[in-house]
């Protein structure tokens, strides 16, 4: 099937052209305003941080616990905006002789993830000049393109939507509403969030258009088959840098000697960023809708039984945030 052929929702793709000029921001002026991190404050909240499950800690351990997870929390979102904007440009092509109105939403969209990307170095840079050194984060946001964009647009597309909505979920159910958080940090992510609500609407109207192009049953398998697989190598990531963030936060506060300790702080670093990162999306209530509307039911009971092993990553606060995400 053409994709010429497959209708376009052109109000929905003009009202984020509307919301994205009426909201429009800039990284010096709007964001960081010439203010530096304030490490007095947490980064991320405890819902996300899972840092409570952590009762040994100081307070300023678990302070310095959840800068650490902020950071990272920031250099991701710069890591997976790389392949976003590749794959929301390379989709635009489906436009560029079309619907000049979705053309227009889609360029403004990966106009916003590169000024997203550039957002997240600086934020790093930021980061680096207040925090002790040691710190590493290693995963090359290219590596990682190619691998995903290796993978067929539906997929992308799903894992993409995944990504977007959890962020939006994130800010307002838990940093929006947090009150012991570095100001600079919640406004990064509250902008973040203003641009994130219009890519998310975008990302299900597109995934609904590559969803029309499949034309078996074959298809929809092997396009699960790659989502599958995408989760299974953002867990490996996740895997690595739960080890590195870990390693970083034993050797700074000098409980690297304590393996009982040392082994706690590794497990609950790694449940947090698949609560994080995967889990707290695919609990996600619009998600959960969009996924269900175009996979069969033994499709989804594969995707389900492929995040089994990670639903033991739902912290304390789980119930709470996800009650908040429904809203």
């Amino acid at each position: 099937m053409q994709a010429t052929a497959i209708a376009t929702d052109t109000p929905r793709y003009a009202k984020c052209i509307e919301v994205s000029k009426r909201i429009r921001w800039d990284i010096d002026r709007d964001v960081i305003r010439g203010r530096e991190f304030d490490l007095s404050h947490k980064f991320l909240p405890d819902g996300l941080s899972c840092i409570d499950e952590l009762n040994f800690l100081s307070p300023s351990e678990a302070r310095f616990l959840s800068q650490v997870q902020g950071r990272t929390y920031a250099n991701m979102y710069g890591l997976v905006e790389r392949f976003i904007g590749a794959k929301v440009l390379e989709i635009s092509r489906d436009h560029w002789l079309g619907d000049q109105t979705a053309l227009e939403a889609l360029i403004r969209f990966t106009d916003e993830e590169l000024k997203h990307q550039e957002l997240f170095r600086r934020i790093e840079r930021l980061v680096a000049e207040r925090m002790p050194p040691g710190y590493r984060f290693d995963v090359s946001p290219n590596d990682v393109a190619n691998f995903v964009l290796g993978k067929c647009t539906w997929a992308v597309l799903a894992l993409t939507c995944h990504i977007e909505l959890f962020s939006q979920a994130h800010y307002r159910a838990s940093i929006g509403a947090a009150e012991d958080l570095s100001g600079l940090f919640k406004d990064v992510f509250l902008f973040h969030w203003k641009e994130e609500s219009q890519h998310a609407i975008m990302d299900e109207l597109e995934w609904v258009r590559e969803d029309a192009k499949l034309a078996s049953d074959a298809q929809r398998d092997a396009a699960v088959d790659d989502l599958i697989a995408l989760v299974v190598g953002v867990d490996g990531i996740l895997q690595a840098q739960a080890a590195a963030d870990a390693a970083y936060f034993l050797e700074v506060t000098g409980m690297a000697s304590d393996a009982d300790r040392a082994s706690k702080v590794n497990a609950t670093l790694l449940k947090a960023y698949r609560w994080q990162y995967i889990v707290s999306g695919a609990m996600e209530p619009r998600f959960q809708k969009d996924l269900a509307a175009v996979v069969s039911d033994a499709q989804m009971q594969r995707i389900q039984a492929a995040l089994a092993p990670l639903m033991y990553a739902t912290p304390t606060q789980a119930d709470a945030i996800v009650a908040a995400m429904a809203h």
